[in-house]
């Protein structure tokens, strides 16, 4: 694989300090250097018997555990009936703290940094020798904060409740040990996990293939994170082949299958934890040259993005998969692990290197700049991360900060310390530039030092400058085109114009580089919006690469007028540049329009925010100038202009008014146009100049005609005065009103009928609740004085109730389980959520079990339905020791 591109070491390049990026950096450098390491290690020392020094483990799931647990070997647990256990994942929020500081070391080449990544691992390697010494586990290199019984329990089969993901942890750890030794060169760092690793592979060589596949399937129990990456890393730093043996230990064949014949089965799965494993499956590809390790990696990516990913690059709901080419359908109120996207820009970045598709690079850029620098609060803290867990999209959304000991706090002390690592990747014949951030790059072997400035994501044009005495040979450089680049890109080299590719694609310049060199390329900027895959109506709002969030408190959808100021293009007229809106948003920190302050995503601001907009204009426009004449709905909600801008832009005046004139004639057909608003609306379509907001002058001759047929029967609309949740369920009783359309007669003489589920007809006299749990079909015609009639149908789900839950209780001596089930008739159960001490509110797959501990336990928990409705969380109390008969 010699034309693989390769990352650039992390001190070759750097962030700069003037770079919006710069301000998330900064504040998890200063958390890198102002946290202590023992309160890191405490966890482990105290599950091997060693001084904790006083103290405190960082908390939440990474605390101490319960203070009846004991450093359990493989065989040594004595079964729920009898174990008290808690914080059954801790150890894994400071493997990610051990990568974060070697991340930082490398990046800042700080030998404070340095210092505490060697102060780290020496407390590991203590942990490690401690462990050892007892001879209660299968292996000495077994290196965990707490026994070993967890990887016993998954062997046969324990749920999520009993353990939680052992090997998930198992993963972090080695994860940072690996990044100590290859990042800042700390060999016992490679020892322990050389250690870990053959721990690991005596567990599962002595497991059948298919009780691996059972355990790795098993809801979060089975959660391995990227162990088959880690495994290969590790056989290839260590230049020990059975390593990549144990890499295919975790192998999961049903997912491989899958991905490699472009099958989805993604719908319900645990997202992250199956992402991590398709970055693993490229490592064995790249060590293997087995093709359907990278096809698997390659189609399960086509089937997440972009058809399960929201506007800021995040994916899931409530950690779960929805169903595919469904984004708007899937919004909830826990949207979008940080997790999530944190895996997926490792993928993409693995996955352009192999195929230099510049679509991984626009996914990149958007997620990297929207949820992942987005996902930082813009505080300053000496003990959290202030990171997002779920950053999520419904209306009036809070994201979720703070995170402590979580698996997103995990991932969220990484995210920030290296954002320099996807800037620039090494080809053999040269350079790729791929993300505009303002940069430096030491490129060694070209003998040149890379500024690249750009003020990314506040401006128009990026350029790269080169110095140093260079080698006199020539290579290529390659600088990507963003696929957000409106109008004509324009690249210069030393200022002569040359050829631009078009948006998305990479502009290649071949040449010996030399002291002096300037290749810049100016990108304008629009205003623009996306729709959500699965519903035209619900868009994003992106400002070049910034996504736009509304600010409001409003908790339910946000309508917005947008398809009645479009450009040709597809942009949005707004009476101002797009130089002129980013230098706005540069200064003010948002951008008004009509009323509403949006704010870009990134900022890490607190306050509720609407990342979707519901697209509805009252009125026909054409570059934001109204014509009078109303928008009308059909009786699927879609209008005039819903249609007109179906395509999303024209390729010039003469498309644009082809489509104008065939849609009205349909609109008219329908009886919502009469015949003057017909000539009104053909005529604003021909002054409209496509590009801004005034009329041009138009020859009556250049107005297009439409066919009129004379007399039209009258129409009937459906109109919904209620609006239904995201799921398309309305989740209270909807309203139905009855719009009769007689445009060009007198709607006096309409007479309008109403019929709902097969009923009779009724005589319509005003709005209409269906107060009727289910599916109904709404059908509605109107008759004029003449006898002409009009019909329409449609839809409507209705479910008002939410599901009811229920817990059954087993008790087991020491411990509980417990069952939860819920029953909804009418859209069915989606999920049921609980939490207690130690945990999160987390999706229910399966029975689990609590210790009973000293004093009583809550557990909360509630059941969704596939429309949206959740009941209040209801209580169930875990009587303590003393309350026990």
């Amino acid at each position: 694989m010699t034309d693989l591109l390769q990352p650039f070491p992390l001190g070759a390049a750097r962030i700069h300090d003037g770079s919006v990026f710069a301000r998330a950096r900064t504040e998890l450098l200063h958390l890198a250097r102002a946290y202590p390491v023992d309160r890191l290690l405490a966890v482990f020392r105290r599950n091997a018997g060693l001084d904790t020094r006083g103290a405190l483990p960082p908390g939440n799931w990474e605390d101490f555990g319960h203070p009846g647990e004991d450093a359990w070997g493989e065989h040594d647990y004595p079964g729920r009936e009898h174990a008290q256990t808690a914080n059954l994942l801790r150890g894994h929020y400071a493997g990610h703290f051990l990568s974060m500081l070697a991340i930082a070391a490398a990046g800042e080449d700080d030998s404070v940094l340095q210092a505490k990544v060697d102060a780290f691992v020496a407390g590991l390697g203590e942990v490690q020798a401690a462990l050892a010494a007892t001879g209660r586990y299968s292996h000495y290199g077994f290196l965990a904060a707490y026994g070993e019984w967890q990887f016993t329990r998954l062997e046969d089969f324990a749920p999520y409740g009993e353990i939680w993901a052992p090997y998930y942890t198992c993963h972090k750890i080695m994860a940072g040990l690996l990044d100590a030794y290859e990042l800042v060169g700390n060999r016992q760092a490679l020892d322990l996990a050389v250690g870990m690793g053959r721990w690991v592979h005596g567990r599962l060589s002595r497991l059948d293939p298919e009780r691996r596949q059972r355990m790795w399937s098993l809801y979060i129990a089975g959660e391995f994170g990227g162990m088959n990456e880690t495994m290969a890393r590790l056989s290839a730093a260590a230049e020990e082949p059975r390593f990549l043996e144990t890499a295919a230990f975790f192998d999961q064949d049903r997912l491989l299958d899958a991905g490699a014949s472009r099958t989805d089965v993604l719908t319900d799965m645990h997202a992250n934890q199956h992402l991590p494993q398709l970055i693993g499956y490229v490592d064995e590809y790249e060590q293997t040259g087995e093709r359907r390790y990278l096809d698997a990696a390659l189609g399960i990516w086509d089937q997440v993005v972009p058809g399960r990913t929201y506007a800021h690059g995040g994916t899931g709901e409530s950690e779960l998969w929805g169903p595919p080419e469904t984004v708007a359908g899937d919004v909830g109120h826990r949207n979008a692990e940080t997790c999530a996207s944190y895996n997926l820009l490792k993928l993409a970045r693995r996955l352009f290197a192999h195929t230099r598709d510049p679509r991984y690079m626009a996914y990149y850029e958007r997620t990297v700049l929207n949820h992942i620098l987005g996902s930082r609060r813009a505080v300053r803290s000496d003990t959290s991360p202030e990171v997002t867990y779920m950053f999520p999209v419904h209306p009036g959304a809070l994201r979720e900060y703070d995170n402590v000991g979580t698996c997103c706090g995990g991932t969220g002390l990484e995210n920030h310390v290296k954002y320099q690592d996807t800037v620039f990747l090494a080809a053999p014949d040269g350079l790729y530039a791929n993300l505009a951030l303002d940069a430096d790059l030491d490129w060694a072997d070209a003998g040149l030092h890379v500024s690249q400035r750009s003020g990314f994501p506040l401006g128009e044009s990026v350029s790269l400058r080169f110095s140093g005495s260079g080698d006199g040979t020539e290579r290529t450089v390659r600088l990507r085109v963003p696929a957000w680049a409106a109008g004509e890109p324009e690249l210069r080299l030393n200022g002569e114009r040359l050829d631009a590719p078009p948006a998305g694609e990479y502009a290649a310049v071949t040449r010996a580089w030399q002291d002096g060199d300037e290749l810049a390329l100016t990108t304008p900027v629009s205003l623009h919006t996306e729709a959500a895959v699965d519903d035209p109506r619900q868009c994003a709002l992106f400002l070049g690469a910034t996504l736009l969030l509304a600010k409001s408190d409003a908790t339910t959808g946000l309508a917005f007028p947008l398809n009645g100021r479009r450009a040709f293009d597809g942009s949005l007229i707004t009476g101002r540049t797009g130089a002129e809106l980013l230098a706005e948003l540069g200064r003010d920190g948002a951008i008004e329009l009509d009323g509403i302050a949006f704010e870009p995503c990134w900022n890490g601001e607190d306050g509720r925010y609407h990342m979707y907009l519901r697209s509805a204009d009252a009125e026909i426009a054409f570059g934001g100038n109204g014509t009078g004449v109303p928008n009308r709905q059909r009786a699927d909600g879609s209008t005039f202009l819903d249609e007109l801008w179906a395509p999303g832009s024209f390729a010039d005046r003469t498309a644009f008014l082809a489509r104008a004139a065939d849609t009205a004639a349909r609109v008219r057909a329908e009886g919502l146009l009469g015949r003057d608003e017909l000539a009104t609306v053909l005529a604003a379509a021909a002054a409209f100049d496509g590009a801004t907001g005034t009329p041009r002058a138009v020859d009556p001759a250049d107005v297009p005609t439409v066919l009129d047929t004379g007399k039209i029967p009258p129409a009937v609309a459906i109109e919904v005065l209620d609006e239904p949740a995201p799921s398309g369920w309305y989740t209270t009783a909807p309203r139905i009103r009855l719009r009769g359309f007689d445009i060009d007669g007198a709607d006096g003489d309409l007479q309008l009928e109403l019929r709902l589920s097969g009923g009779d007809w009724a005589p319509y006299t005003g709005p209409v609740a269906v107060t009727e749990e289910g599916v109904h079909r709404i059908e509605a015609r109107v008759t004029d004085a003449e006898g002409r009639t009009g019909a329409v149908s449609r839809e409507l789900s209705v479910d008002t109730a939410p599901p009811v839950s229920r817990a059954v209780v087993k008790d087991l001596g020491a411990s509980v389980e417990i069952t939860l089930h819920a029953d909804d008739g009418v859209s069915g159960v989606e999920r049921i959520q609980w939490e207690g001490p130690g945990t999160f509110w987390g999706t229910f797959q399966e029975a689990f079990t609590r210790a009973i501990d000293d004093e009583p336990q809550v557990i909360e928990y509630a059941a969704t339905d596939r429309a949206g409705n959740e009941e209040p969380r209801r209580r169930l109390v875990i009587p303590g020791k003393r309350d026990r008969p």
